[in-house]
């Protein structure tokens, strides 16, 4: 995510290393880069005029502390006016009004609005313990009801029937009062979307909108759509009262430039980011966070906030009493670690969210299939076998590898890891935290 403009800033602050305060000249030079790097992102060019403005008006004359180098004052400034670009605070979902709370999902066809829907039911109904109930108004594309009839069922969240014979105001009219006889909080509208955008389109989401009263009308974008990202938002700013912008597929496109320019543009806070596949994965957008991510300083909070929401609690409290006795760790608790770490997004989700790492590559075999054979090889082995390795000699190696598909080879690498884990938390229990952290390096598939 923004992978390029991190790796830019990042060169920008190392060139003011060693000098004694932010000069306009010093200042003008890196600003030039900061410029560049924001164009590459795909950031609207009226967005980078203001944002070097704003920053350059705050960056020349200030006072170097103490504590702090000519590059530091400079991310500051950066970071204090990336975080304003992007909205300043976090804007919750609105859902104060008599139930159901109605939230309009508009956006055009492709940018990830059926599937946001779905992400959004879950996290309401998980995180906020509310009963969702999914209406799709989408009649010119069949499959787009199946799909949402097939996201409810796997989310287990209710989901109201329509069909393309009906009218979309007809639908959303029928689903409102469905939802308030049966007691829903929250009711969940996917609208149609096109290629392009239409004065058909327009007025059929403009009727919508007028007939059901939206508490929440929120837009879908799709990060890597670049500038057009931008003239959609516009169109359909102009259209309806916007409450809020889901930005979806951040993760796929290292520029990213439309999370830095949408919410200059409409005015309108950004709620809500789509990352990856899986539906559990929408995060709360939070502006001050996600000036830290660019600026590589990472997201702590959130990575926090993540462990919280996905790490078993008993399973991490039988592994800490594990680490504090400094004896029994073996292969089942080696397996739950890798799987604790896939849910909370994989090794790059936990490296882009960790100070100093952002824009570094994942390393050699620390990537999903690696991971995968890691958890093949163990699962080939014995109940006996993960709790005593110790036992494991070239025969039951060679089944091990023959079961799971890989070599032998890759079976002892799989156990070297293990060993260096093992060790780590023996270090762990003895308070050598400086040897735990030269440890840490085996603890994982290539690290």
């Amino acid at each position: 995510m923004l992978e390029n403009l991190t790796t830019r800033l990042s060169s920008v602050i190392k060139t003011l290393r060693g000098q004694a305060r932010l000069t306009e000249t010093n200042i003008q030079e890196a600003l030039r880069e900061v410029r560049m790097a924001l164009l590459e992102a795909d950031v609207a060019l009226p967005v980078v005029k203001d944002f070097i403005n704003d920053v350059k008006q705050r960056a020349i004359g200030e006072e170097v502390l103490s504590s702090l180098t000519p590059g530091q004052a400079l991310i500051g400034v950066v970071h204090t006016e990336l975080t304003r670009l992007m909205g300043t605070e976090t804007s919750d979902i609105n859902l104060a009004t008599t139930p159901p709370a109605i939230i309009l999902m508009v956006g055009l066809q492709g940018s990830g609005k059926t599937t946001s829907t779905g992400k959004l039911a879950l996290l309401l109904k998980e995180q906020m313990k509310k009963k969702v109930l999914l209406v799709s108004c989408d009649i010119y594309r069949p499959a787009a009801i199946e799909q949402l009839k097939t996201l409810a069922g796997r989310l287990d969240v209710d989901w109201f029937p329509s069909d393309i014979s009906q009218r979309p105001v007809d639908i959303a009219l029928a689903a409102r009062e469905w939802a308030k006889t049966h007691y829903h909080d929250v009711l969940i509208v996917d609208t149609a979307g096109r290629l392009g955008i239409d004065q058909m389109m327009m007025d059929e989401v403009r009727a919508l909108h007028d007939a059901i009263k939206p508490v929440e009308t929120l837009f879908t974008v799709d990060a890597m759509q670049g500038q057009d990202a931008i003239n959609t938002a516009r169109a359909f700013n102009d259209t309806l009262p916007l409450t809020g912008i889901i930005l979806t597929k951040l993760d796929g496109d290292s520029r990213g430039g439309a999370a830095l320019s949408v919410r200059h543009i409409t005015g309108k806070p950004i709620k809500f980011v789509g990352v990856g596949e899986k539906l559990s994965g929408l995060e709360r957008f939070h502006p001050e966070r996600m000036a830290s991510r660019i600026l590589g300083m990472g997201d702590v909070l959130s990575l926090i906030e993540d462990a919280q929401r996905h790490v078993d609690q008993d399973e991490a409290a039988r592994f800490a009493e594990k680490m504090r006795k400094g004896k029994g760790f073996d292969l089942n608790d080696f397996k739950s670690q890798i799987q604790q770490m896939r849910k909370m997004g994989g090794m790059a989700a936990l490296m882009e969210k960790l100070p100093g790492t952002a824009g570094m590559s994942l390393p050699a075999g620390a990537d999903e299939k690696a991971v995968n054979r890691v958890e093949g090889i163990i699962n080939a082995m014995t109940p006996l076998e993960r709790r005593k390795p110790e036992i494991l000699k070239a025969s039951r190696k060679r089944r091990i590898a023959a079961g799971s598909g890989v070599t032998v080879q890759e079976v002892n690498r799989l156990l070297t890891q293990f060993e260096q884990a093992q060790k780590m938390m023996k270090m762990m229990s003895k308070g050598g935290l400086a040897k735990m952290m030269r440890g840490m390096k085996g603890m994982m598939p290539g690290m």
